[in-house]
């Protein structure tokens, strides 16, 4: 991964400007706003338009359409238009034989969110060619995004980074609500608690955040909160024994014999 402000100071793209017409295939919330981010920094939206549509008369197409569609959304457009998705898995083969590119906005996007927030965030992109790859930069600033080229080779490790990191979060604190439901709170006592925990890693890294009785060494303690997740929510058990198990390596702690 490299982020391109710092390890590309005579790329192309620093002068090049977006497309001035691009359409978007695919109205989910993906698609409606990079939509209106896009229209937003000057450039002439088409769309977003249905699954299934064939866009003419523009200089890119961006398909924000599921990982299993984006192949015959491509097909659907005429050759010459430079075709990108959004997907953070997917290679551009996929695009195939589009001149294609690829730009994944690292954010978590709800219903009816506003382009700011993508302000900032990150932004995987690559290009089958330079032109393409410069495309795909030039849209990312137009929204506002932090362009990082991603190697094909490495977009599988990059996706499942971003799922770890957002989605098992997201897991992970639902299995925290379960158990904290059962002794009589609602989630609302751990938000603190986790907004803290999610600002000390960014600015401490994993080492100088953790904290709690895994990292002190406090077995005993590990052991009691082990019998409650095993009376109240046996299911998490599992879950519960492999992220002790983490957490102790990342601690350097080694667990103590019964």
């Amino acid at each position: 991964m490299r982020e391109l402000d710092r390890t590309l100071p005579s790329s192309p793209t620093k002068t090049l400007q977006p497309p001035s017409r691009v359409a978007i295939v695919g109205p989910g919330r993906l698609g409606t706003l990079l939509a209106r981010g896009l229209a937003a920094a000057g450039i002439e939206v088409t769309g977003p338009m249905g699954r299934g549509a064939a866009p003419t008369g523009v200089d890119a197409v961006l398909l924000c359409v599921p990982d299993s569609q984006i192949a015959a959304a491509a097909a659907l457009v005429g050759l010459g238009v430079m075709v990108g998705h959004c997907s953070g898995a997917t290679s551009l083969a996929a695009l195939a034989p589009h001149e294609a590119f690829s730009l994944h906005p690292l954010m978590t996007v709800t219903e009816n969110e506003d382009p700011v927030r993508l302000r900032g965030a990150g932004a995987a992109i690559a290009g089958s060619t330079p032109r393409a790859l410069a495309t795909a930069e030039a849209l990312a600033r137009a929204l506002g995004l932090r362009p990082v080229q991603i190697a094909e080779r490495d977009r599988a490790a990059y996706h499942a980074a971003a799922s770890i990191a957002s989605n098992f979060l997201v897991t992970l604190e639902a299995a925290a609500e379960r158990l904290l439901s059962s002794a009589g709170a609602d989630r609302e006592l751990l938000v603190g608690l986790v907004r803290a925990t999610v600002d000390n890693w960014a600015q401490l890294g994993p080492s100088g955040a953790l904290t709690g009785p895994v990292a002190r060494g406090d077995e005993a303690t590990v052991a009691r909160q082990r019998a409650a997740v095993a009376e109240r929510a046996p299911d998490l058990l599992a879950l519960f024994d492999e992220l002790v198990a983490a957490t102790r390596a990342l601690a350097g702690v080694e667990a103590v014999a019964a």
